[in-house]
């Protein structure tokens, strides 16, 4: 951490996160309304439903739903922004976190250590003196009691150098406030799950444009995806699960036929096309003579479970109301032409994850 005397506020420098949510944009506004150069950090970690719908780029889609936010919070409040990209080791993190899950497939406490260590990394390479976060004691169950904060401010190693602004009146004064790099008294004391102080700085500030709260952008968070997420990790070694299998998560709908063998069908045109361009390997089936979904399969299936894809296939095709249709299976040049009948609802829900 830099040094400077105290009363010099116009001097300090705060490295924080800033997603472009509601609580990430007031605290960085808090600093910035006493004078202190704030720059804020964004993490790229492949869990961002706005990252994906960008990739799926449907026609009918909401612009808003597909900007990067922290890009827009630092844009709305004049500071520099720094996207970092998670890689492999958030990946790593993800999929065996020391803390545990919440509900879904959400690491919350492992993953605001990882973020918090790297913004305290990016701090010393760029003499920053403190880094601060959007956090309230009391809105999260998982990683925003206290005991939790406590933990991931000695676990990312800069006890003392972790600002909380939103609630810094409930916490420990932390350094920057007993040197005088920030004012104690203009920071804020919100707590719990309430979010009508936040609306009221909000709007004393003219701020105004931001993203649904309680993790509306993470798919870690996200009921579907965490199924299929745990799915994952229960079939598959995790040594070898990339960052790309995480993608397929998030597209199609999803079928376990046995322990090795899974599906993904497409639900529409944009989806097919995503499937396409993403190009995964392994057999691709397809209905002929009608509007198809694609559907890629991951493992190698027997002869049984390719008239059962087939079948899979033909029921969300154009042609589901035929006694039989006709589906091309596909893989490295050749095709096998099945002649099925279009599976039975009753039957395709025992394998939907």
């Amino acid at each position: 951490m830099s040094e400077r005397p105290a009363g010099r506020r116009g001097a300090i420098r705060a490295i924080g996160l800033l997603s472009g949510g509601l609580d990430s944009t007031l605290a960085a506004k808090v600093l910035l309304e006493q004078g202190i150069e704030v720059v804020g950090l964004h993490y790229s970690t492949g869990f961002c439903m706005n990252d994906h719908r960008r990739a799926m780029a449907r026609p009918d889609e909401d612009p808003k739903r597909m900007r990067n936010e922290g890009l827009r919070a630092g844009a709305d409040l004049g500071i520099p922004i720094e996207i970092l990209d998670a890689g492999e080791a958030y990946m790593k993190m993800v999929l065996s976190p020391k803390h545990g899950y919440g509900k879904r497939a959400n690491p919350c406490i492992d993953c605001r250590i990882f973020m918090i260590h790297g913004a305290a990394e990016y701090m010393r390479e760029h003499r920053g003196h403190f880094v601060f976060t959007g956090e309230v004691l009391g809105q999260r169950p998982m990683s925003q009691h206290m005991q939790a904060l406590r933990l991931i401010e000695k676990e990312c190693g800069i006890e003392g150098y972790l600002l909380r602004p939103l609630s810094a009146r409930h916490l420990p004064p932390t350094i920057p406030e007993q040197v005088g790099w920030v004012d104690r008294e203009g920071l804020l004391g919100i707590s719990g799950r309430s979010r009508k102080e936040q609306m009221t700085w909000s709007e004393k500030w003219n701020i105004g444009d931001y993203p649904q709260p309680a993790g509306g952008c993470c798919y870690l968070a996200d009921e579907t995806f965490a199924r299929r997420f745990h799915d994952k990790r229960l079939h598959t070694d995790p040594d070898r699960i990339r960052r790309e299998d995480m993608i397929l998560l998030k597209v199609g709908r999803h079928f376990r036929l046995d322990p090795a063998v899974k599906i993904i069908v497409a639900r529409d045109e944009s989806e097919n096309q995503f499937l396409q361009r993403f190009d995964p390997p392994g057999w691709r089936f397809e209905a002929l003579g009608c509007g198809s979904p694609i559907t890629v399969v991951e493992g190698e299936p027997d002869e049984n479970l390719k008239m059962l894809i087939a079948s899979i296939t033909a029921r969300y095709s154009d042609r589901r109301g035929q006694p039989l249709v006709e589906v091309a299976a596909r893989r490295d040049g050749r095709e096998e032409v099945l002649l099925v009948p279009p599976v039975a609802d009753r039957v395709l829900e025992a394998y939907r994850i």
